[in-house]
């Protein structure tokens, strides 16, 4: 096998090697059924048993709570940014929104087109290098919900608390950090997260939900946009992205394997202190974007002090076998993400790498 590359894409992002090893071992003949899972029905026994696997896995490794569903749905975060407000905002209510960066903000641009919003805490006005003081949120009386971004991509801000809500759901955004860290799931009303940076590839989009919230989901919205279809099918009312849900499958074992959610975040913080820690102690020719006590421990973002530097940087890592560094068009500078299965040996080889560009052009 020529060597892998050290990838710190933000999304379709890195897998761990044993997962894509196990999936290439089985992507002929799953299970001695003689094909491929893509090839199965998913109304199959054997595909049921995959789905409902992998709803337990998840279950277990985050203590989701029995009155909670766990659902596999197509469409990315950003089609939930639409299923929310539809079926959670009804008329004389609010959907409330924590401004926290460019995800936030399409967010609310979505649930914009289905009732009234309303900002309840904003960083708008620091370019959004932080996260919003806690304290600093009003929840408006006739709220739906709060909805707040965990982990912000592109600027790379992520919550370290949550807000206590009280009667009001909260509901998170986790698409960049779910199982990064644990999390009380009973602190929200709903998660939800495409799975393409930390749970397996792109198709496929978790929801936890509590089920009072979906009992019964309006019924002026279409079918496949209600939540109530997909409890009631166990993710099965179509064709499920059934080759996603089964990485995901693989993914949460993957996790397990690896001594489960606190295992992986002490790791995630081992690996991105190194690169922190070069960009703190070069002087000044490394900034960091975000500020200190808000950095995510998924996405680091960072600057050096002219575009033609960090245009070098690109070049010469893309070069050393990095992938992924550039940061996003809307914001510039650089991005290393540092998702789960991003191995620790890519981040020292990022930090020593830095460290060395620095050497010679500082």
């Amino acid at each position: 096998m020529t060597k892998r590359a050290y990838n710190f894409n933000a999304g379709p992002a890195a897998l761990p090697l044993e997962v894509l090893q196990q999936a290439q071992e089985q992507f002929v003949d799953y299970a001695g059924a003689g094909m491929s899972i893509m090839e199965m029905s998913h109304r199959s026994a054997l595909y049921e048993q995959v789905n409902d696997e992998t709803q337990s896995l998840l279950r277990e490794l985050y203590q989701i709570p029995s009155n909670y569903k766990v659902l596999f749905l197509q469409g990315g975060a950003s089609t939930q940014f639409a299923m929310i407000p539809m079926n959670l905002l009804p008329a004389g209510k609010v959907g409330a929104y924590v401004m926290t960066g460019s995800w936030a903000d399409k967010a609310l641009k979505e649930a914009k087109l289905i009732g009234e919003t309303a900002i309840a805490a904003s960083s708008e006005a620091f370019k959004f290098n932080r996260i919003p003081d806690l304290s600093t949120i009003e929840i408006p009386d006739q709220a739906a919900y709060l909805h707040v971004t965990s982990n912000e991509t592109i600027e790379g801000t992520q919550f370290k608390s949550f807000p206590v809500t009280g009667d009001v759901p909260l509901i998170g955004d986790m698409s960049s950090d779910i199982l990064s860290r644990p999390v009380d799931v009973s602190q929200f009303g709903m998660i939800y997260a495409g799975a393409q940076k930390n749970l397996g590839p792109s198709g496929v989009t978790i929801v936890i939900v509590r089920e009072d919230l979906v009992q019964e989901s309006p019924k002026t919205i279409p079918t496949m946009l209600r939540y109530d279809t997909h409890v009631k099918n166990n993710s099965l009312y179509n064709t499920p992205p059934s080759f996603s849900v089964y990485l995901v499958n693989l993914m949460l074992k993957w996790v397990q394997g690896k001594g489960g959610v606190a295992a992986i975040e002490q790791y995630n913080r081992d690996k991105t202190q190194l690169i922190y820690q070069t960009i703190d102690q070069s002087g000044g020719f490394y900034k960091g974007f975000a500020e200190t006590a808000d950095r995510s421990t998924m996405n680091i973002t960072f600057r050096i002090h002219t575009e033609e530097l960090e245009k070098q940087f690109v070049k010469e890592s893309e070069q050393q076998g990095f992938v992924g560094l550039k940061g996003h068009r809307s914001v510039g500078g650089l991005r290393a993400s540092t998702y789960n299965a991003v191995p620790l040996e890519s981040c020292k080889a990022l930090a020593d790498f830095m460290a060395d560009f620095q050497r010679r052009n500082g």
